[in-house]
């Protein structure tokens, strides 16, 4: 049966006009001797295009050099960890908009942002530039703390000031370093690439994987579970092809564009994963995803009433591509049921012994209201404290719903 499925991938494969000798070959080639130089520290990167929606994009990047601990991948990522850009996002512990700011941190550290009179934490020029506001004033207030700067400030907004200053660093937090880890990786998503990306080693096996599926008939929602008859839709493929070789992506594919960072068209190598969206401007409408094989096709599974099949890249929609990294799928928000991010642990909540947080008297500069302190789950020591149950952001459309590469239930 195996044999007989990968002769159909070869036979797919030359009528697609890919050259089938040596396709695994091509892509151990791309996977181990194309590699570049590791790229530079995220956080010192500029944002990169694409990345975030548009009309946030100018305010990331001027409000992520607001102090030289934070940078503008980085805020994106934290905003992304909240609330996936949604600036109507609201958790049910009470935190609010973009950032997820509890009330009475926002009236401590809001900012009027776009000049109109009032500081308002459901416009996103506001939340975008409150963030920043308080990292930095978070960066403050753990100064003298030695260690990487931006870690510390990181841990401070997970764990509080004083729990950073306790530890003399990223406190032994199992939640805290989790986070700090996943922030930073996550960055890397967001950042320009500043040298040739690394490439991953377990490209090959995810093609392996999605070659054996050659033929097999699109379903709408499909993950290849046995009561699917083994069908897959678009996101569906791409997920079980990495979880074939032992990376875990998200169910939904513009979640999956940031499992990684973003290699330019020239830069794509063999196991890249490749997306299309209804507005280039806009990574929320991404609605397509398929894995980048070579010479500039791709496996998909493509839509309702097609099998998973190679299909050329170069087409309308192309937005970009993503090369998985184990620490960069890690990174990403999981999200529940209804689409909603689902909240990180929180130290204070989570460990008897862990820190209360950030209060008047243990960090004067950044008072964070006790009511952002004591919500199990939820925004426990911050105003963005991580990103409780925020509502996630409107469902892409396009020309065919099965294009999303899940069901709408699952958008």
């Amino acid at each position: 049966m195996v044999l007989m499925v990968l002769r159909k991938a070869g036979t797919a494969a030359a009528a697609a006009g890919v050259v089938t000798f040596g396709l695994l070959g091509l892509v151990t080639v791309g996977t181990f001797a194309a590699s570049g130089t590791p790229q530079q520290s995220a956080n010192r990167a500029a944002l990169s295009p694409g990345t975030v929606p548009a009309a946030f994009q100018a305010p990331i990047q001027q409000w992520g050099a607001l102090c030289p601990e934070i940078s503008p991948p980085m805020l994106a990522a934290q905003l992304y960890q909240e609330s996936g850009f949604d600036p109507k996002a609201q958790s049910g512990v009470g935190a609010q908009g973009m950032a997820q700011f509890m009330p009475d941190t926002w009236a401590a550290y809001g900012t009027d942002a776009n000049g109109d009179g009032k500081k308002d934490v459901w416009d996103p020029l506001d939340a975008i530039a409150s963030a920043a506001t308080f990292d930095c004033a978070l960066a403050k207030d753990v100064a003298k703390v030695p260690g990487d700067r931006q870690a510390n400030l990181l841990a401070a907004y997970n764990a509080g000031p004083y729990a950073v200053t306790k530890y003399n660093g990223v406190p032994p937090y199992k939640e805290t370093q989790g986070y700090v880890r996943n922030i930073q990786a996550m960055a890397r998503s967001f950042s320009v690439p500043t040298a040739p990306v690394e490439v991953s080693g377990q490209s090959a096996g995810a093609i392996y994987f999605a070659q054996s599926k050659l033929g097999t008939p699109y379903l709408w929602g499909g993950e290849g579970l046995p009561s699917q008859n083994g069908r897959f839709d678009c996101s569906g493929l791409t997920q079980a092809a990495y979880a074939s070789v032992g990376i875990t992506l998200p169910r939904v594919a513009n979640d999956q564009w940031y499992a990684g960072p973003h290699p330019s068209r020239d830069q794509l190598r063999p196991g890249d994963l490749v997306f299309w969206a209804t507005d280039l401007n806009d990574p929320r409408s991404i609605h397509h995803v398929g894995i980048y094989v070579g010479g500039g096709y791709m496996i998909n599974a493509p839509h309702t009433g097609a099998v998973i099949r190679y299909d050329k890249i170069d087409t309308r929609e192309y937005i970009g591509a993503t090369r998985v990294t184990s620490d960069g799928a890690q990174a990403l928000p999981a999200r529940n049921a209804d689409g909603s991010v689902s909240a990180p642990s929180r130290p204070g909540s989570t460990t008897p012994t862990g820190p209360t947080g950030p209060t008047a008297a243990t960090t004067p500069s950044a008072p964070v209201a006790p009511a952002a302190l004591a919500s199990p789950g939820g925004a426990a020591t911050r105003p963005a404290a991580g990103p409780p149950a925020a509502a996630a952001p409107p469902a892409p459309t396009g020309p065919d719903p099965a294009g999303a590469g899940r069901p709408a239930s699952k958008n």
